[in-house]
């Protein structure tokens, strides 16, 4: 299993961007809350993004998730019950859409890049249930920059929100909270982390699937013992990953 590898201390940077990176699938939702079981997909982004982080094709939807978006969401994203109702598209649609655009892009070899994956693939997965939408229980393979990141720089300080990590990277977020921007900055983090740490990422993507399966865990494992012994001894991670 790879160890943490501080950035800073290293003696080499690999400019040369590996093969498994050079096209990559990005995801990103925006929702009506933050609970996966209830929340609704609002706006969804999916591109491709080639070797120079460009976007190589790009797919959005705007949805009509059938319920009134709550006012705190409507102020992380922009998108009010009165938009999503007079631009959006049904939700059964959008949804039957973001699942057909996604399995299309890993029949044709791309992995899927999604930041926090468990919260954008386990909502997915329950919007696909909640519209009947065939959706199989296992997606891979996925990449996720913030276990990537939390992985190789492990005692780096600070957020590891995407705006804080794309800054610390040198990318270049846009508009946060935007499904687009964000699908797209995440794609790019993790081709800065691909160069970077390119001598110790396993370049077989099922190989590279499965440690963050086990990366994920043990990330859980660490905070879960940090907040029972700082905060709650009742406290738990769920290390499930990348579907929980």
């Amino acid at each position: 299993m790879l160890g943490s590898i501080e950035g800073n201390e290293r003696s080499a940077v690999t400019a040369q961007l590996p093969l498994w990176a050079a096209n990559l699938a990005v995801f990103d939702t925006e929702t009506t809350g933050i609970d996966t079981a209830e929340a609704r997909i609002v706006s969804a982004t999916i591109a491709l993004l080639g070797p120079g982080g460009e976007v190589a094709e790009r797919y959005d939807w705007l949805l009509d998730p059938g319920v009134e978006i709550p006012d705190a969401a409507a102020r992380v994203h922009g998108i009010t019950t009165e938009i999503a109702r007079s631009s959006g598209i049904a939700a059964n649609v959008g949804v039957q859409q973001i699942v057909a655009q996604l399995l299309e892009m890993i029949e044709r070899g791309f992995p899927i890049v999604a930041y926090n994956a468990p919260y954008d693939l386990t909502l997915l997965q329950a919007e696909a249930r909640r519209h009947g939408v065939p959706l199989p229980e296992t997606i891979s393979p996925v990449i996720d920059p913030l276990i990537l990141d939390k992985q190789l720089d492990r005692y780096r300080k600070g957020k590891r929100t995407l705006e804080a990590v794309a800054a610390h990277h040198g990318v270049e977020l846009g508009n946060a909270h935007d499904a687009g921007d964000d699908a797209i900055a995440s794609g790019r983090v993790l081709q800065v982390l691909a160069r970077k740490y390119a001598d110790v990422i396993p370049e077989d993507l099922e190989q590279l699937h499965a440690a963050q399966v086990g990366w994920a865990a043990a990330q859980a494992a660490s905070f879960q013992d940090y907040m029972r012994r700082q905060r709650d001894p009742h406290f738990v991670a769920d290390g499930r990953w990348p579907i929980r």
